[in-house]
């Protein structure tokens, strides 16, 4: 006799959907059912052009078939290979391909699932680097206000969102934030990197005169993406990379979103021209086909924690999905279509075109600012009395139901596109977001 249950059906209530209103979405859905080269589609048909790069992951746009087929390919071939003391490799190759794209001499690539997952495992890898040379009073960590790294409890904690951070209690001790870079008043609809505020970098000095030598590591992203596009002023990361050398500690980036071609270069180390000593990667590396991130760190910070431990396992970490035979295949694939379209290139080359466009909306009612770099853009609009963020999401209501997609944090509307993108679906995407907010003044 079978005492199975009948399959449950097919609604809106089993799914606790992330960072979302589930009350208001599952009483107002909306929904996508396919996606193909820069544009989503309802279950209606409806297309809705991805001015966001899904969530800044899908940088060589949607359903690319030759991510596909290497996915198909892998899955036949083997599906799934435990990395704990053994390898395969379509792991050794993936790594190898990432460190083509990366920095000079930032070439070891430890492999996770999420940008959370290593934000986590760069502030580990910090920490094991102090104590293998000694150092292992350096337990601190610094990260930066407006600073997003993922939901893990490290990088919440290095992260300065507070919102991210007020529903789970304590977080991880002897952390502290540098200021944020955001000054509206000196820099406000600036094209590109802002004038003023290398100096904020100054602040970690002041860190050091309070923490002394007890600091192991300071995370930043090189442009801050989830609280709103936020640019380095000129100089500022220069000058973070002149004060972590002269006191011994590790520069980590956060490239979650601004690696694989977002900002016109493979890595935003490159645009920057800042090396970092460990740098963060998710998102891009695999088109968002499958879930996979990434840590890249320099030689000198591999080889003390290998070299400076005894035999045996290196570092007590990992996932068991590090190296994914389907992801790694999924990476491998992406990273090919990325050489071979010179997707950086095509950023670059439409960039001017972009920031035009953006700085377009200047006019618009309740815009107070607009910030860009690459092919990311923040519009960000003057809040309602007593009701922050709610005129930046009826933008997003607004724009979705005219075919278009856009992303909204607090009141700054953030645009990040597939790399694939061209002049007309830049007039389309800007001319949608204008007509937006001007419904909605």
């Amino acid at each position: 006799m079978n005492n199975m249950s009948p399959p449950r059906p097919n609604d809106l209530d089993s799914f606790w959907m992330p960072y979302s209103d589930n009350r208001y979405f599952k009483t107002n859905p909306r929904m996508l059912a396919r996606a193909e080269g820069m544009s989503y589609f309802t279950p209606e048909g409806r297309e809705v052009l991805d001015g966001t790069a899904g969530l800044w992951c899908c940088n060589a746009g949607h359903g690319r078939r030759e991510i596909v087929e290497a996915i198909q390919k892998q899955a036949a071939i083997m599906d799934f290979a435990p990395t704990f003391q053994l390898g395969h490799p379509i792991a050794f190759e993936a790594a190898a391909r990432v460190a083509e794209m990366t920095p000079a001499g930032i070439d070891r690539v430890f492999f996770t699932n999420s940008g959370s997952e290593s934000a986590d495992t760069a502030l580990k890898i910090a920490l094991a680097y102090q104590k293998a040379r000694g150092q292992s009073q350096r337990v601190r960590l610094i990260g930066r206000e407006r600073g997003y790294h993922g939901v893990g409890f490290g990088g919440m904690s290095v992260g300065g969102i507070g919102g991210n951070r007020k529903q789970f209690g304590a977080m991880l001790p002897y952390v502290d934030h540098l200021p944020h870079t955001h000054d509206p008043a000196r820099n406000a609809f600036t094209k590109g990197m802002p004038e003023h505020g290398a100096e904020l970098a100054n602040k970690l000095e002041d860190l050091v005169a309070l923490h002394g030598d007890t600091i192991a590591a300071v995370m930043v992203e090189p442009v801050a993406g989830s609280t709103g596009v936020l640019v380095p002023p000129k100089g500022y990361l220069k000058r973070l990379r002149e004060i972590c050398d002269k006191n011994g500690i590790l520069l980590i980036y956060d490239e979650v979103i601004t690696g694989f071609g977002r900002l016109g270069t493979d890595f935003g180390a490159e645009r920057l021209e800042v090396v970092p000593d460990i740098m963060t990667m998710a998102k891009g590396l695999t088109n968002a086909a499958v879930p996979m991130g990434a840590v890249a760190c320099s030689n000198a910070v591999y080889e003390a924690v290998v070299e400076g431990s005894p035999a045996g396992i290196e570092l007590f970490h990992g996932y068991t999905y590090s190296g994914h035979p389907l992801a790694s295949a999924a990476a491998i694939a992406t990273l090919a279509l990325h050489r071979e379209e010179d997707l950086p290139g095509r950023a670059r080359a439409i960039e001017p075109y972009w920031e035009e466009a953006a700085h377009s909306l200047r006019s618009a009612p309740g815009v107070i600012d607009i910030r860009n770099l690459g092919l990311i853009a923040g519009i960000e609009l003057a809040p309602r009395e007593g009701k922050p963020g709610a005129r930046a999401m009826d933008v997003f209501r607004r724009c979705f139901d005219d075919g278009v997609l856009v992303r909204v944090t607090g009141d700054i509307v953030a645009l990040s596109p597939p790399l694939i993108i061209e002049k007309p679906h830049v007039d389309r995407l800007i001319g949608t977001l204008s007509d937006a907010i001007h419904a909605i003044a």
